[in-house]
């Protein structure tokens, strides 16, 4: 494979010019592995709420506030650099129910807290998990996804995190007219019932067939790929791939079971002292989506939109509330469309789409909070233009930023690099998300409410430049295809053009075609 050092190039490429049916059971794997990932949708949502209560009850600073409310990403952080290494030790599916267990005891932990430092040491536990959540689910939907439908099925992780914030948002309303030390710590400890039931889901998943092949145990491999993908000649020919990525000679086959390889040996050395071109371009890309996906303030919104509505000119706690729940539902929506749009759209154009939108959104919110700050009248237009370019930020943040994250990072990894590639993208995603999370308070308390958001439009104007010039298109090509679009950091054009060529020649009259590259 050009440009990753001593891994040697994919031997061919997979075409099929006839839309292929969804694989059920590829869904239902995907959509398994996807709910762990709702528990961190679920953390965050229902914090945006509940810290209102938890303010009047254990009476704690803005200070305080905001590192309770933030910490949990970095937490995370924590739990995302760590899962990569135990992916790759343990397999994907027990790191999956590892991460439900993790998450279990944090959920009683913050449900029973009695002071602050208790709440914080669950906010620990939980952070810990979800870190293994995102990690583990990421990894083994890109896994045992087919080609066609890849993008339709890693973006399930996203889904299921706004479906739990969704909820966490319906819990704060549900829960808001109970006794005030009851109340919040309801909101926290529920989050310990889902856990139970996805540990027994999880494990009656199959392994990711990449791990598989990478521990040696080819003919499981076989299996599971004969399940999940659309074709057995499509099992086969990623079987092939996979192998030729880890190095395992092609004769290897059946039931054989091939001595296990050491995993991640050198790989940290690979992507920090010698990195080929093309891995520095993997990273930068890796780097660049997941920090200017927080770093255009998604979680300033989401985990403190009731203050937002409080400085919009909404007082009723019960008003805040709902109007946080139609964020929640609004977002939800929108990433449901996404899902069905990433394989027929393509991630570049849903990007470039979708921060563009994120752009006009966040300059008009910054207007209009501005225009209510400086106004000693309720302005009912102004107000009505904040909630509204709220729900809208939040739409195009969802059809395009918060899916194609996930989903473009669990495609330009090669083989030996993924679990640790994709848990340094979303580690450098949690520190992001957390600093913004932590000084959002501080910050609009020194230049403004306005004038914050006013910031996170011209960091995403600068993102939507980034994605523009440096990331190539990747969808329906398979994961070993896609590692060959990266060595030119805005140069990517070229090899895409080539690709395409040799794609377009190999396929013909609607069959399937092997095509040597």
């Amino acid at each position: 494979m050009a440009g990753f050092g001593p891994e040697p190039e994919t031997p061919s490429a997979f075409e099929v010019s006839m839309k292929p049916k969804k694989n059920k059971f590829a869904f239902a794997c995907a959509m398994l592995a996807s709910l762990t990932s709702m528990l961190l949708g679920y953390d965050l949502g229902v914090m945006s709420g509940a810290i209102m209560f938890i303010k009047e009850d254990l009476r704690i600073s803005d200070v305080q506030i905001e590192i309770v409310v933030g910490v949990l990403n970095l937490y995370c952080l924590v739990g995302c650099i760590v899962a990569g290494k135990i992916a790759d030790w343990i397999g994907r599916r027990y790191t999956m129910v590892l991460a439900n267990v993790i998450i279990f005891v944090g959920s009683l932990f913050m449900g029973f807290s009695v002071n602050y430092a208790f709440l914080m040491v669950g906010r620990f536990v939980a952070g810990i998990g979800v870190g293994f959540a995102i990690m583990s689910a990421l990894l083994y939907n890109a896994e045992i996804s087919p080609a066609s439908s890849r993008g339709f099925l890693t973006s399930f992780p996203e889904v299921c995190i706004n479906v739990g914030i969704l909820l966490g948002y319906v819990s704060n309303y549900a829960f808001s007219k109970l006794p005030l030390s009851i109340g919040w710590r309801l909101m926290l400890g529920i989050g310990a019932i889902p856990p139970v039931f996805l540990v027994f889901a999880v494990l009656a998943m199959p392994e990711s067939p990449r791990w598989l092949v990478m521990q040696g145990r080819l003919g499981e491999a076989k299996i599971v790929l004969e399940k999940t993908l659309d074709t057995k000649e499509e099992a086969q020919l990623r079987l092939n791939d996979i192998k030729e990525a880890a190095g395992i000679p092609q004769d290897c086959g059946g039931d054989e079971v091939v001595p296990k390889k050491t995993n991640g040996k050198g790989v940290w050395r690979e992507f920090l002292l010698h990195p080929t071109p093309a891995v520095k371009h993997v990273l930068i890309c890796a780097v660049g989506i997941h920090f200017f996906q927080q770093a255009s303030g998604i979680d300033a919104v989401v985990l403190y939109s009731p203050r937002i509505f409080d400085k919009a000119g909404i007082t009723s706690s019960n008003d805040k509330l709902l109007a946080t729940v139609a964020v929640g539902f609004c977002k939800t929506i929108f990433i449901f469309v996404a899902t069905f749009l990433l394989d027929k759209v393509g991630r570049r154009p849903l990007l470039l789409f979708s921060i563009g939108g994120m752009v006009a959104s966040l300059a008009t919110l910054g207007f209009s909070l501005t225009i209510i700050n400086d106004s000693e009248a309720k302005l009912t237009w102004a107000i009505a233009l904040c909630i509204t370019t709220v729900l809208a930020y939040v739409a195009f943040f969802a059809i395009g930023m918060g899916p194609i994250t996930g989903v473009y990072m669990s495609e330009i990894f090669p083989l030996r690099l993924r679990a640790q590639g994709m848990s340094m993208g979303a580690a450098v995603n949690r520190v992001t998300s957390g600093v913004v999370s932590m000084t959002f308070i501080s910050l609009y308390n020194a230049i403004t409410i306005g004038g914050a958001f006013f910031l996170f439009a011209g960091i995403a104007s600068v993102g939507w430049v980034f994605f523009y010039a440096c990331m190539p298109e990747t969808r329906g090509k398979t994961l070993e295809e896609t590692e060959k679009l990266f060595g030119k950091l805005v140069g990517w054009r070229e090899a895409a053009r080539k690709m395409k060529e040799i794609n377009s020649n190999g396929t013909t009259n609607g069959h399937i075609t092997l095509v040597n590259t």
